[in-house]
């Protein structure tokens, strides 16, 4: 947020059978590294290819296969630790974590525990004007994508496919910062916004490419405020784990079912158990999915076919010099330099190809008129029929035209929504469509003269009326506008009309 100061948001509150509780969430969200190869082999990261086609032997875990590491998708981590204002670990390494799983070849998972390559970070969280929440980062860490098992392909057989196996994830862990379900989606949809204005991640959930493991907790009103003092976890309830979200609404979905089923368990004389479970959207509930592993029991060790990752301050430092500008740097400087609300400054830097099209449009230009026309005509119309900003049947360059005429005085407002209107359906260059479709707005004053001249003549009941209560003016205004088709300059004929009634 930069200059913009905040408030901190009041956590979620729910009332039990006996007692009020308050919600803990900490976030593990996935993101596949926006690379073309693998984390440790060349096989394309492709989605959609033939299942089974984008298999390096290496990913296949055939004998004898060494891993070798993907110089890009390391700097891709490093990028991402910058942008959350992390600590770079300028010494890493990888470990296996042993599991066993049909789509997991190796029978271990190469990860990083003990020595990740990005330390501590933040996420500032908007939760509307002035509102915010600071989530901290705990750690990013590298590790490859297991492959995918399909069941409903067969009645009775199972297949796996392998083309996501050894693509590469980062893995990003929050502290148990986030204190309610609408804020947890909001963290993640910061996050995302963060990774594809790096290019560190394309955040298209659809595919897998980016989802969240959800932990959740409950607490009774104070002793969250004991953990921050203290640090202490005991603190704080025992948390469970949903797994693999990757829908916004599911999310708080499954945060309030598992909080509310946490708060009947204990307000029942029960323990919550420590776990992990997923979230069933059809049923809108949580359930069982396996007894929460600690690392032991994963048998982490260090991974014998990779040597400690150590990198250097300068090629850190080399890529710092390229980070684009960030969202709520721009979001600021939205605000500062156009002098638009923060409101709209989120809307048009939600997405970087979103604030790229406003840039090109308020270029030289009005930016507080260049923010209306793209939030409301532009945006609204692509919202209305199913379109992303990519998809604009009108460019920056014709939108941009069209407030330049309206600048000119050559088009009113209302012409400027009808030349909008044909733009979208037909194109061509703003200034000829108005010429073709005869748009000019009449500027020349002895013709407007003229206009209010014969209307007052043809009133002049209603020009009394008008003389003892101004604001029936108008009514003048828009029967001089409507006998020269619209096309009168709207200022000129308010100016004539004032002056000619006395007002």
């Amino acid at each position: 947020m930069l200059d913009l100061t905040f408030e901190t948001p009041k956590p979620k509150v729910i009332s039990g059978a006996k007692e009020d509780w308050e919600l803990v969430i900490g976030l593990e969200v996935h993101a596949q590294v926006s690379s073309k190869a693998k984390l440790f082999s060349g096989a394309s990261t492709e989605f959609g290819a033939e299942p089974n086609s984008n298999v390096a032997f290496v990913d296949a875990a055939m004998p004898g296969m060494l891993p070798v590491i993907n110089e890009f998708c390391v700097a891709q981590a490093v990028k991402t630790g910058l942008g959350l204002k992390a600590a770079i670990n300028l010494r890493s390494a990888f470990d296996r974590k042993n599991y066993f799983y049909p789509d997991l070849p190796q029978g271990y998972q190469i990860s990083q525990l003990y020595h990740p390559i990005v330390g501590e970070g933040e996420v500032i969280v908007d939760m509307g004007p002035g509102i915010a929440r600071r989530v901290r980062i705990e750690r990013i860490h590298l590790e490859q994508d297991a492959g995918k098992s399909i069941h409903d392909l067969d009645p009775t057989m199972s297949f796996v496919d392998l083309n996501r196996t050894g693509v590469a994830l980062m893995e990003i862990v929050s502290r148990p910062d986030i204190r309610g379900p609408e804020e947890a989606a909001a963290y993640v949809v910061k996050l995302r916004q963060i990774l594809r204005y790096l290019g560190t991640c394309d955040g298209n959930m659809q595919n897998g490419n980016l989802r969240a493991d959800v932990n959740v907790s409950v607490c009774r009103p104070g002793d969250y405020e004991k953990y921050q003092a203290t640090q202490d976890f005991s603190h704080l309830g025992t948390r469970c784990e949903i797994k693999n979200m990757n829908s916004m609404r599911f999310i708080q979905q499954a945060i309030e079912f598992e909080a509310r089923r946490q708060i009947a368990i204990i307000e029942d004389g029960g323990k919550v158990v420590q776990e992990t479970r997923l979230y069933d959207p059809d049923k809108g509930e949580t359930r069982s999915m396996r007894s929460k592993e600690e690392a032991h029991d994963y048998r982490y060790f260090p991974c014998p076919d990779l040597l400690p990752l150590e990198i250097e301050q300068d090629w850190v430092d080399g890529i710092a010099k390229s980070m684009p500008e960030l969202p709520d740097a721009k979001k600021a400087r939205f605000v500062t330099d156009y002098g638009m609300t923060e409101y709209d400054a989120n809307v048009l830097t939600a997405e970087v190809e979103n604030a790229a099209f406003f840039e090109a449009v308020a270029k030289g230009r009005d930016g507080k008129q260049a923010a209306n026309w793209v939030i409301n005509e532009l945006f609204g119309r692509l919202n209305k029929e199913g379109h992303a900003i990519a998809e604009s049947p009108i460019s920056a360059a014709q939108l941009g035209g069209v407030l330049d005429l309206m600048a000119k005085g050559e088009i009113s407002g209302k012409m400027a929504k009808d030349l909008f209107e044909i733009l979208w359906t037909e194109g061509g260059d703003p200034a000829e469509v108005a010429a073709k479709h005869g748009m000019k707005q009449v500027t020349d004053t002895g013709a407007i003269e003229a206009a209010v001249d014969e209307v007052i003549a043809a009133n002049p009941a209603q020009v009394e009326k008008a003389r003892a209560n101004p604001k029936l003016a108008g009514w003048f205004v828009g029967q001089v506008l409507k006998a020269t088709g619209g096309k009168a300059n709207p200022a000129t004929v308010n100016e004539l009309v004032a002056k000619k009634l006395g007002l």
